[in-house]
């Protein structure tokens, strides 16, 4: 290969290289019919179809407790909805508490509970935590909470 030829291939590499550079920082519009997400639809949607968690408390308090004692408590909910309601996923505020959840879908009219165990080893005071739950309701996030006055024991 001889020089002329050469920088002839360099050339077109670096310009090569330059216009996928170039053309990587042009932002380039999705179109809204390839998002499928209802809660942000343009049109909106119609949430009659959906299914509706409903529970007969957001919040519970154990009131005071004891350091160190594990407490749980059941949280009832309905689906007053009109489609099946699936619960994807728990999670808490802490590691020291734990929420679980039905696995299976909860029919529209029927019940469910959500049962949270909190360990108060190493706590003091007044502790709030939130329970988030994911679902194929609008909103997806809803959170319950749970509270308690965490008495320590004087050591003697």
């Amino acid at each position: 290969m001889n020089f002329k030829m050469s920088c002839r291939l360099f050339s077109c590499v670096i310009a090569t290289c330059f216009l996928f550079l170039v053309s990587c920082n042009q932002e380039q519009p999705i179109a809204t019919d390839v998002v499928n997400i209802p809660a942000t639809a343009e049109k909106g949607i119609d949430v009659s179809s959906l299914p509706k968690i409903k529970f007969s408390e957001n919040i519970h308090d154990f009131g005071t407790i004891t350091q160190g004692e594990k407490v749980s408590y059941e949280f009832n909910f309905v689906n007053e909805g009109n489609a099946d309601l699936i619960i994807s996923n728990t999670y808490a505020s802490c590691g020291c508490t734990v929420p679980e959840a039905p696995k299976e879908p909860i029919a529209p009219g029927k019940t469910g509970t959500i049962k949270v165990t909190f360990d108060s080893s190493n706590k003091t005071g007044m502790v709030t935590k939130e329970i988030t739950l994911l679902t194929n309701c609008i909103p997806a996030k809803i959170i319950i909470k749970i509270k308690a006055s965490i008495f320590e024991p004087k050591t003697k």
